[in-house]
């Protein structure tokens, strides 16, 4: 158990970490799919991406030279990206959007309506997430900073220093601590609070259900289940996962993706025939990151070690 436990903490260490080396080496193309109302799924040619992020119905990627793009929805201006090369993170609300500087501030653009856009000051920021009209963000010593729409408290953060992850609901948020348990605030009329234990390696909001990828490699979700969104696959070959607004996807070790939930839209029709090693969920389409045969490589060689060992 412990060592599939480590396992999959290094792959999703391996998820977490390849988008922030922005070397061309890790650089990917992006495809997308599902809801393509307002062109949020016509991504931009290219294969010097790192990493993505799906708002409400708009697009956001960082290349490797640290600049960002944007497309889809721009009715509040959420894909007038700001210029420069600093950049190190990005995030998606409904209807703005959020980066991380590489000194560590932050920066908002978009749908202002709720004071989304008025990020808290400050260069030690680590981590940062989207819910649909708020921001979480992780500073460096371990404690969150919020900000937006706090109608049902999901800016009210808990108090502490060792939280590592992030994640924002549509109305709630969570975070991940470092002894591998998991918090929830806001909004909680679908259950959105935390089953208790430290068994995760990762928690992901949708927009009214959360996912969570255990240690040994199994899913939970837990919230709204309307559309079988919390009805999770079995197995424990997966190392990453993502969510939408009402639908799920997850990655196998294998390269592999499956997706659950609510598919009006396509959601479910990824393109076959990819070798995914990053995915991302905007409310109705999703988004994928493609890498280049450096990543590929660890990913393959981690899903060798896995069949071997049992």
């Amino acid at each position: 158990m412990r060592k599939q436990a480590v396992f999959v903490l290094a792959i999703v260490v391996l998820f977490i970490v390849t988008p922030w080396a922005c070397e061309s080496a890790f650089a990917g193309q992006i495809v997308a799919w599902g809801n393509n109302s307002y062109g949020q799924c016509d991504v931009p040619a290219g294969n010097d991406f790192v990493a993505i992020a799906g708002g409400g119905s708009h697009s956001l990627a960082l290349k490797s030279d640290g600049s960002l793009a944007a497309w889809g929805n721009n009715t509040y201006g959420q894909c007038d990206v700001p210029a420069g090369n600093d950049f190190a993170a990005i995030a998606g609300g409904s209807c703005h959007s959020l980066a991380l500087r590489s000194n560590g501030s932050l920066v908002a653009w978009g749908n202002n309506g709720d004071g989304q856009c008025n990020v808290p000051a400050g260069s030690d920021f680590v981590a940062i997430a989207c819910g649909s009209r708020h921001n979480l963000a992780l500073k460096s010593d371990g404690s969150l900073a919020a900000s937006g729409n706090n109608t049902y408290g999901q800016c009210d953060v808990p108090v502490g220093n060792d939280f590592v992850r992030i994640a924002g609901g549509f109305w709630h948020s969570s975070a991940f601590r470092a002894d591998g348990s998991a918090v929830a605030w806001g909004w909680n009329r679908n259950r959105h609070y935390v089953p208790p234990g430290n068994n995760f390696a990762l928690v992901v909001s949708g927009g009214f259900h959360n996912l969570a990828l255990n240690l040994d490699g199994s899913l939970v979700a837990w919230g709204w289940n309307e559309y079988h969104q919390c009805d999770v696959p079995e197995g424990n070959d997966f190392v990453a996962i993502a969510c939408g607004s009402q639908h799920n996807l997850a990655l196998k070790s294998d390269a592999t993706a499956g997706a659950w939930g609510w598919s009006e839209y396509n959601q479910f029709d990824e393109p076959v025939g990819r070798d995914f090693v990053a995915t991302v969920r905007g409310w109705k389409h999703g988004l994928a990151l493609v890498r280049e045969p450096a990543t590929l490589l660890l990913l393959r060689l981690a899903a060798v070690m896995l069949r071997r060992r049992r």
